[in-house]
């Protein structure tokens, strides 16, 4: 028996205010979501994006504090070309989500932007540039 990767689980200080950045994204949570302490949005590939709220995370974890800083987590969204990342990004800038970085041509290939989430977790914006 081996152990395989099935979710990516975040802690959230909003569930509302998550559900509605991560929508926006086109993650396809169910209805009522922003109500619950756990949520849950299919990702391709059967994988799961979970979102729990800081109250489940104390009811599961005996003494769970919210880490204080920086996010330390990111997820790697990638679009359909690079002009996307830019409409994507100035979407939720303009829906008044923090830009952490504006999008940029990359030395690696990537027309490559970050937003934060109401948690300040990264979320990178990236495609690939047409080849030179």
């Amino acid at each position: 028996m081996t152990p395989r990767f099935d979710a990516i689980g975040l802690v959230v200080s909003d569930m509302a205010a998550s559900v509605a950045f991560y929508r926006r994204l086109g993650f396809a949570f169910p209805e009522g979501a922003e109500n619950e302490p756990h949520a849950e949005a299919p990702l391709p590939g059967g994988l799961r994006l979970m979102l729990d709220s800081e109250e489940m995370a104390r009811s599961i974890h005996a003494g769970y504090q919210p880490p204080s800083g920086g996010g330390r987590h990111s997820l790697a969204l990638l679009c359909d070309h690079p002009a996307e990342v830019d409409t994507v990004y100035e979407k939720l800038v303009g829906a008044g989500y923090h830009g952490e970085l504006k999008p940029w041509d990359a030395f690696w290939g990537q027309r490559y932007a970050v937003v934060h989430d109401p948690d300040g977790n990264g979320v990178d914006l990236f495609a690939p540039l047409p080849a030179q």
